[in-house]
């Protein structure tokens, strides 16, 4: 794999940390600096798993027995819910938002509220365990954990990075 490549990833796994630690650290943080903090870690997430080309990262191919070991350690529901609740209990009223792309809104006359929390904990819950695969491995994994974290992106976090992203925008420019 190409040296930048790898360097990037390395970044990457450190960005990932941040972004997971920051929501952890939550309760301790004022509204406005949990927001200013999320919106400087979002946008260089989305650039990362955006631009990074999976093709372009050569995964290893283990044997099954080795790879059985990398994924003991996903964030658990309770985990995701105490993190969640607790973005959800700084943000107060402010974690409700009206979401334009929920696919149901097509079909619906009224709007639809969206939850700035579990938009956020939908885009930690892969990185988390993309960091956790990483770290379990001793970094062996790193190649397989990001082809498998830029699937899900592709297919999933994307779009609730996005709207997170904008929603807190909005947020910290009316506060």
């Amino acid at each position: 794999m190409d040296k930048n490549i790898h360097s990037r990833l390395i970044n990457l796994v450190a960005l990932s940390t941040d972004y997971c630690a920051t929501l952890e650290n939550a309760p301790e943080m004022e509204q406005e600096e949990f927001i200013r903090s999320v919106l400087s870690i979002l946008p260089r997430i989305y650039f990362e798993f955006f631009d990074i080309e999976a093709e372009s990262v050569a995964p290893v191919m283990l044997n099954e027995w080795e790879t059985s070991d990398f994924s003991s350690r996903h964030m658990s529901e309770q985990y995701y819910e105490s993190i969640r609740a607790s973005v959800a209990a700084l943000l107060g009223e402010n974690d409700s938002y009206l979401e334009t792309f929920e696919k149901d809104m097509k079909y619906s006359d009224t709007p639809i509220a969206c939850s700035i929390s579990e938009n956020l904990c939908d885009v930690m819950q892969p990185l988390f365990n993309f960091v956790a695969e990483v770290r379990e491995s001793g970094g062996e994994s790193l190649e397989n954990s990001f082809c498998e974290c830029k699937e899900e992106f592709s297919q999933y976090w994307s779009q609730p990075l996005c709207n997170a992203l904008r929603a807190l925008n909005n947020l910290l420019l009316n506060i």
